[in-house]
């Protein structure tokens, strides 16, 4: 088993360092991640300048690559053939923060393993709802742990081709954690804030900021397991196809008021064939 284990933090977060030693269990291990911090940079595919690798030591002096591209970019990187070895799973993390609802879009911890399934490697997100900033206050034993068991059960079944997994853990001591729920993406709710400032010159400028975003608490979403202390493994997949609206489109005059639409709408639409995803949803 080869693991490519990779961040959105950067190379020296000891998030990731927690994440591959807890990953070398299980086989192989090889680190490629960027060489700075990528949070909310999104699924990147970096294409109008090279990309630079350099060979690094992480903090119990083990091999890693790092790059100046996104984590998107070294997961292409890793699986294009920078590593010499197939890689079997990839494995991101440990983000410094939740990734719930809709922050998979932004997520550079999430888009990594999306940047997998593209070419078809399987892969687990991990993120701890930690509250503070300041990554080397964290305490990574619950969500390391969360992470080897969510890794070992897929290791021992198989994943249905695309889908990847989204791992969020409670930031709470062991001792409270209530266990893993299976979920699906729940409501966040952004409290986000455009500040305007003038720079020295006269010039406009602008932060986006705000408050921390919250959630919904809906039961069998990933916000409300983290809620309630568990830690939500939520399956997810790239086609973004809003079947739900296509018999509604398919209503729509797409050539003009007098013509046909011409719009083949399928007869059955697709239906998730895993008893616990459909479980999870109602």
């Amino acid at each position: 088993m080869h693991i490519l284990v990779t961040n959105d933090d950067g190379v020296t977060a000891p998030g990731l360092l927690a994440l591959a030693q807890a990953m070398r269990q299980f086989g192989k291990v090889s680190v490629v991640a960027p060489d700075h911090d990528w949070s909310g940079g999104g699924h990147v595919k970096t294409l109008n300048r090279p990309l630079r690798v350099r060979r690094v030591k992480l903090a119990d002096g083990s091999d890693a690559l790092t790059s100046d591209g996104a984590p998107s970019d070294c997961v292409a990187l890793a699986l294009m053939g920078l590593l010499k070895d197939k890689v079997d799973l990839v494995v991101s993390g440990v983000n410094t923060a939740a990734n719930l609802g809709h922050d998979v879009t932004y997520s550079g911890t999430v888009t990594a393993v999306m940047e997998g399934i593209i070419w078809g490697v399987p892969g687990v997100a991990v993120s701890l709802d930690a509250r503070s900033s300041h990554s080397l206050e964290l305490d990574y034993t619950l969500a390391v742990k969360v992470a080897a068991d969510v890794v070992r059960t897929v290791l021992q079944n198989e994943l249905p081709s695309g889908t990847f997994l989204n791992v969020n853990v409670p930031n709470v001591p062991i001792e409270a954690f209530k266990g893993i729920r299976l979920t699906r993406q729940g409501l966040r709710v952004y409290r986000d804030r455009l500040d305007k400032r003038t720079d020295p010159r006269g010039n406009d400028y602008y932060w986006i900021g705000g408050d921390r975003p919250t959630g919904v608490p809906h039961e069998g979403t990933d916000v409300g397991a983290i809620f309630a202390g568990f830690a939500s493994v939520t399956p997810l997949e790239l086609d973004l196809t809003a079947f739900h609206a296509m018999p509604i489109l398919g209503e729509w005059r797409w050539n003009g008021e007098e013509k046909d639409t011409g719009l083949v709408v399928p007869a059955s639409l697709p239906v998730v064939e895993t008893a616990v995803a459909n479980a999870a949803i109602h």
